[in-house]
């Protein structure tokens, strides 16, 4: 099955065009090393001749300890993502975690990203898609592959069909996330390109010690 085309800036996404790479830092250090990261990346994703869009969060809102790094925050975060979009020429994307983050965020960034937390917060979807800009929304662990529809009914509402729908992994138990491929298919039913995030998605969240098993 062919999905919809999502073109976000020199890159295209499904609609049958070549696999891209959406990496980067998890949380934005500091300019220095955001713009080395970028610089690296585009690089290595040229010379393979790979789609690249640099991905880094200003603000990690949903760390599991109080004490771990969250990132820089929203101003300085998006002035960094800007500095990086304008000097590296690459796409930027970042995370937001609430309806007040949107409009900001939107003048800078090229794709909004849902967290998997978040991707049944409907006035957060819905600002989200209703600035026109690309909706990364990545599937909550609780959440099956195919009731992805109702958030993709929330995007489209808005007339927005620049969407793009990720697979992070689904709880097993306590402190640990798997990956049914079968739900990478099933998602694609739904008509949008499918994101895989081999690195969250294997994650064991909020675990002290080793689960049983493993």
């Amino acid at each position: 099955m062919t999905t919809r085309a999502v073109r976000i800036g020199p890159v295209t996404i499904g609609g049958g065009a070549p696999l891209a790479l959406i990496g980067g830092p998890c949380a934005i250090e500091n300019e220095k090393h955001a713009l080395m990261t970028a610089a690296r990346l585009s690089s290595i994703a040229a010379d393979a001749k790979v789609p690249f869009i640099y991905k880094s969060s200003y603000d990690k809102a949903n760390r599991s300890s109080v004490r771990s790094y969250r990132g820089p925050g929203l101003v300085e975060g998006l002035r960094i993502l800007r500095k990086v979009r304008d000097e590296i020429g690459v796409p930027v994307l970042s995370d937001v975690h609430q309806v007040s983050e949107i409009e900001p965020a939107a003048a800078v960034l090229d794709v909004l990203q849902i967290p998997a937390f978040l991707c049944r917060q409907t006035d957060l979807v819905l600002a989200a898609a209703a600035t026109g800009k690309a909706v990364n929304v990545k599937k909550g662990q609780m959440v099956a592959p195919g009731d992805m529809r109702n958030v993709v009914d929330k995007v489209v509402s808005t007339g927005n069909h620049a969407l793009l729908l990720t697979e992070r992994g689904a709880s097993f138990g306590y402190n640990n996330l798997v990956v049914d491929m079968r739900g990478l298919t099933i998602m694609r039913e739904l008509g949008y390109p499918v994101v895989f995030d081999a690195t969250h998605s294997v994650q064991l969240p909020g675990a002290r010690r080793r689960p049983l098993g493993r």
